[in-house]
């Protein structure tokens, strides 16, 4: 059965199986895998819910997507452990299982009428990879579109050739923390590519994934500039293993991040990103 004529199956405990049908390496350590059903397929998620992956004999772990295209999804995976270097590996026709989606997400829809800044650091791009496509493919419902990407080096930054024609439709801005010789763009943290977006505060829609301290910065620093924190919205990372809000593993604060994250507003995330312990 193609993936167009899948049926579609609740998210539940038990994984349903997906075929790599497209493979592509982003950085040495960092693959995009495109997931095609082989039978039935998940309900359709959102930008910024995620799924858990599992890497058969290995374990699960849990992948936001990157990409949206019907019943297909794209996870970009970095390795850093057994189930994500498994995960790395994969080769086109290759089989993992699939659950999902859970969590919350982005909510663009909600930002209608507003500027809109997206900032990413690192493989925090992957998640936002989607809300920057559904903006572009809809500009008469939004204002002017910021993208703005940080990363550690000129080698670690994802999507080359896709982030170059996103340059189009909106003002893209990169920066490096460490540069090689060929190097030729900004150099330092994420927050220091604000004073050259271009937004009102007052009427304008923040998204942020990346390291948590870059997500405190990114998010105090436009809040500090006039913007709304209900109308600033991160993505939270803890361990996620159950996905459905039982084992706790994800617990920070009064929020399981499985159910009531990944993507939650500054409102209710400064307060807990402050206590170290948690």
């Amino acid at each position: 059965m193609t993936a167009s004529a899948s049926s579609t199956a609740r998210p539940g405990t038990a994984p349903i199986p997906y075929r790599v049908v497209e493979r592509k390496a982003e950085t040495p350590d960092t693959a995009t895998i495109v997931l095609q059903p082989v039978r039935s397929a998940l309900q359709p998620f959102a930008p910024g819910q995620f799924a858990m992956v599992y890497a058969f004999g290995v374990g699960d772990i849990p992948l936001s997507v990157s990409g949206i295209d019907g019943h297909r999804l794209t996870h970009t995976v970095r390795t850093v452990g057994a189930v994500s270097g498994a995960l790395h590996r994969l080769r086109r026709g290759d089989t993992v299982g699939v659950r999902g989606p859970f969590g919350t997400s982005w909510e663009l829809l909600a930002a209608a009428g507003t500027d809109l800044i997206v900032v990413a650091g690192g493989i925090g791009l992957a998640p936002l990879r989607p809300l920057v496509r559904d903006a572009i493919a809809a500009p008469e419902r939004y204002g002017r579109l910021n993208v703005l990407i940080g990363a550690r080096t000129p080698h670690e930054l994802l999507y080359g050739e896709e982030i170059r024609g996103w340059r189009s439709a909106a003002r893209v801005l990169t920066t490096v923390d460490r540069p090689d010789p060929l190097w030729t763009g900004e150099v330092g943290v994420v927050t220091t590519l604000l004073d050259r977006a271009v937004f009102g505060p007052g009427a304008s829609s923040a998204f942020i994934c990346g390291p948590e301290p870059m997500i405190r910065a990114t998010a105090d620093e436009l809040v500090h500039r006039g913007m709304d924190p209900e109308l600033v919205r991160v993505s939270l990372e803890r361990n996620m293993q159950c996905a459905t809000g039982h084992c706790g593993h994800c617990q920070l604060g009064p929020l399981l991040l499985c159910r009531d994250g990944p993507v939650v507003n500054w409102t209710k995330a400064r307060s807990l990103l402050l206590v170290r312990e948690l």
